[in-house]
């Protein structure tokens, strides 16, 4: 099939082994540019690559000799040969937690594993794909980084920016946790309250991008949305090479726009097709809370399309009513064997502490749906307790106190002394 060029699309771009954009729908090929949409079928256009011809054993050994950050699977994603040369926050290669004491907790035998992305820069896995949404930015000529965010992206946004030399204006809703807002403002660049919900603040971005208001910007996760969603590939990568170069049989994902699940999906397909692990049947679940769980309903009830909610949920980070992915998720659950599931605030609490109390991992709320729904498909019998089970955390519960503030405290007040301290039967 032809590659169809673009008015927008720079006369030379290095991006490694990205050869074009490729519609998810119709599979027309467009060549390398700042456009997310397919000009014939207006569907998702996503990268496609030009792939390394080494054996596995070959390019096993070249990641390996990488550095511990993402730039180590620069043969495998849209971004020039010497990145690791450029400056950029270097993010990844976060820790795969074996987590034994929530295993038993929850009756997990055949091992479960976090995989922790609250220790990237900014505390959580933005921090990957605007690393690759900020090459993509210099490859086209951008001078200004932007994006709709529901608070973590708005942060990884204006660190990656500050560190990299672009100016930086990020937009979203108007009432996000403060440890989020904060965050996102001490960077420097441009923060902007938008009166609404994320779906609002999206539409407006939408909107400026085709302004000239908009001219040199790129929005990471919209008009550089086929670039940045290739980020979180590099969380299967991470995995399965953390896993001794091994596919897990389950892993649980959570769901804000749907984009992570599709890409960790598609980089465990291109790790089997270069050789790298060995292609056996896996599992993919996902998360959401249940006061914004569109693809759990359409899941659930079976259908294929997926009805935009208005959220109402204190796991923010999620709280996209309309994932442009959803459908995507949809057929992944069911073409692996996994499901959709979805629990509620207080569960999302719960979680949090637990995780917590058993592996000394804070999460946020994002992270706390992800164990909640792990719980409740284990004892609904749709996660096989025997199998190798990897649980991800994308992010930092420093960002999200309010969640859990008003019901974590002290132990107890005490005056300064010993009999105080024995009165108050604290002494074991």
């Amino acid at each position: 099939m032809a590659v169809q060029t673009t008015e927008a699309t720079p006369k030379t771009v290095d991006l490694g082994p990205a050869a074009a954009l490729s519609c998810r729908e119709c599979g027309e090929r467009f060549e390398l540019g700042p456009i997310f949409a397919c000009q014939l079928c207006f569907g998702p256009l996503e990268v496609a690559y030009d792939l390394p011809t080494d054996s596995p054993e070959e390019l096993k050994k070249r990641i390996e000799a990488g550095p511990d950050n993402i730039w180590r699977y620069a043969p495998l994603l849209p971004v020039p040969a010497d990145v690791a040369e450029k400056p950029s926050l270097n993010p990844g290669f976060t820790k795969l937690v074996k987590a034994d004491n929530l295993a038993r907790e929850l009756g997990v035998t055949g091992g479960l594993f976090v995989k922790d992305d609250s220790g990237n820069p900014t505390h959580s896995f933005k921090d990957r794909v605007v690393a690759i949404a900020v090459e993509a930015a210099r490859a086209f000529g951008f001078t200004t980084l932007s994006c709709s965010s529901t608070g973590n992206l708005a942060g990884a946004v204006g660190a990656a920016a500050a560190r990299a030399g672009f100016r930086s204006c990020v937009f979203i809703p108007h009432d996000l946790e403060q440890g989020k807002v904060v965050m996102a403002a001490v960077y420097g660049g441009e923060l902007v309250g938008i009166e609404g919900n994320y779906d609002d603040v999206n539409r407006f971005c939408s909107e400026l991008i085709g302004d000239p208001l908009g001219e040199g910007w790129g929005f990471v996760n919209v008009n550089l949305r086929p670039y940045y969603g290739e980020g979180s590939k590099t969380l299967a990568y991470e995995i399965c090479e953390q896993l001794g170069w091994q596919l897990p049989d389950q892993i649980v994902i959570p769901i804000a726009s749907g984009s992570q699940l599709t890409k960790i999906d598609k980089g465990l397909q291109e790790l089997i097709k270069l050789g790298l692990v060995e292609d056996k049947p896996y599992k993919i679940f996902g998360a959401q809370a249940e006061g914004c769980s569109p693809v759990s309903t359409a899941f659930k009830a079976g259908h294929d399309v997926v009805r935009p909610q208005k959220p109402n949920t204190i796991a923010k980070s999620l709280a996209i009513g309309n994932p442009a992915d959803g459908p995507y998720v949809l057929d992944i659950a069911r073409r692996t064997g996994g499901a959709v599931e979805d629990v509620n605030d207080e569960q999302v609490v719960d979680a949090i502490k637990l995780l917590a109390r058993t592996e000394g991992i804070f999460a946020e709320t994002a992270g706390g749906v992800t164990v909640g729904v792990t719980k409740k498909l284990i004892e609904a019998g749709l996660l096989d307790p025997t199998l190798t089970t990897v649980v991800l955390n994308t992010g930092d519960g420093l960002k999200t106190l309010d969640a859990v503030a008003p019901t974590t405290g002290p132990s107890a007040t005490i005056r300064p002394s010993l009999d105080a301290f024995r009165d108050a039967g604290l002494a074991r």
